[in-house]
This record gives structure tokens, sequence and C-alpha cells, in this order.
């Protein structure tokens, strides 16, 4: 049987626009929290004490539980406000083709992202940053830098400017643009000062 071909943006665009009309109050408060408790029922989900399950049966059903979640939930588009659902062998296929390394950066300080087994000797991929949160612009390159210069950090989430030359950064504005603009030259900023100019972002 040939290989299936892999799903483009532009299959996804069409399926959406025949997909099922719904809001994002009702996805959000009533489709997600009945699947997830009739997932949690069916497989018999219990996680006790355990931040992280370390049993494999419960591991095991706790996949087994995601794939059925995905497949019988589907994925909800925000802004057409419509849902389309794929099927478990178009889940598997996708599973299958994700690559099991990717690359983060650049030259010496590149680093590698892939899977970690318990108890690995590798230390995992370090993400340091303000993760979105507000930052004033005042120090916005100071904030980056002390987070580029620490050791231990393999790649930077930048935070957010609250303000762009004083003005509010709003969402759909063009001070939003200019803020988001100012930021990426912000962190390269502070990648160069920290002596680290090609950590990934």
């Amino acid at each position: 049987m040939a290989p299936a071909r892999p799903i483009t943006v532009y299959d996804a665009y069409e399926r959406f626009m025949k997909g099922k009309k719904m809001t994002e109050a009702d996805w959000d408060y009533k489709v997600i929290p009945t699947n997830a408790a009739a997932m949690k029922e069916k497989y018999n989900i219990k996680f006790g004490k355990e931040i992280v399950p370390e049993d494999k049966d419960l591991k095991n059903r706790l996949f087994q539980a995601g794939m059925d979640m995905l497949a019988t939930t589907g994925i909800f588009n925000s802004d057409l406000g419509r849902v389309i659902t794929i099927s478990e062998d178009e889940i598997r296929e996708g599973i299958k083709k994700t690559p099991t390394k990717i690359k983060l950066g650049e030259y010496r300080d590149a680093v590698s992202f892939e899977p970690r087994r318990g108890n690995a000797s590798r230390k995992p991929v370090i993400q340091g940053g303000p993760t979105g949160a507000p930052v004033s612009e005042e120090v916005f390159v100071q904030v980056m830098q002390s987070y580029a210069q620490e050791a231990v950090v393999d790649t930077l989430v930048n935070g957010v400017m609250a303000t762009i030359e004083g003005h509010s950064a709003a969402t759909n504005t063009p001070w939003e643009i200019k803020a988001m603009m100012a930021e990426l030259r912000a962190v390269r900023e502070a990648r160069i000062r920290a002596g680290r100019p090609y950590m990934a972002i």
C-alpha cells in the first residue's frame, strides 16, 4: 500500500471550512471537559499522588486516551470557529513522520532537542526567559541577557514588551507589530552581549 500523502496547510484549511461550526466557549467549557471526563472513565485514568506516572500500564492507557480524545474531539480553529476531525490512522501517520530530533540554534550555540528516557545521563534542553510575560521596554535587553549569559540555559524564550516608545503594545494595533519587531532586535542584541549570538529563540 502506498504511503499516505502528507496533509498540507491547504488541505487542512479546506477541511476546516467544511467542519462543524462551534463557539470557542462551547469548545472550552463543554466539548473538552465532557470528552476528557469520558476518556478518564473509559481508560480508568487515576494519578493518585504521582505527578509523573511511572506505571507502564497507566502510561499506555494515557497514550490511548490521548489518541482517542484527539480522534473523537478533533481540532478547533478559533479564527474560523470550526472543528475538524482526524482519524486515528492520520494521527499515527503524523507520529510516524515526526522527526526524532531537531537542532536548535547554530554553530557553537546549537543544541540537539530529542526524547530522553527516565534517568538519562544526558541533560535536558533548558529554555530560559520570561516566556510571554510582560517586560518593560527599558530593561528588555538586560532581562534577556541575564538568561542568555547563564551557561545552563540552552535556548531563549522571550517576554513581550508591555509598551513601545511609551505606547501600549495592544493587540491588533500597529504598535503591537512595532513591539514585536523591537522584541526580536532586543533578543538578538541580548545574545550578542552575552557572547552567545547563535542561541535559538
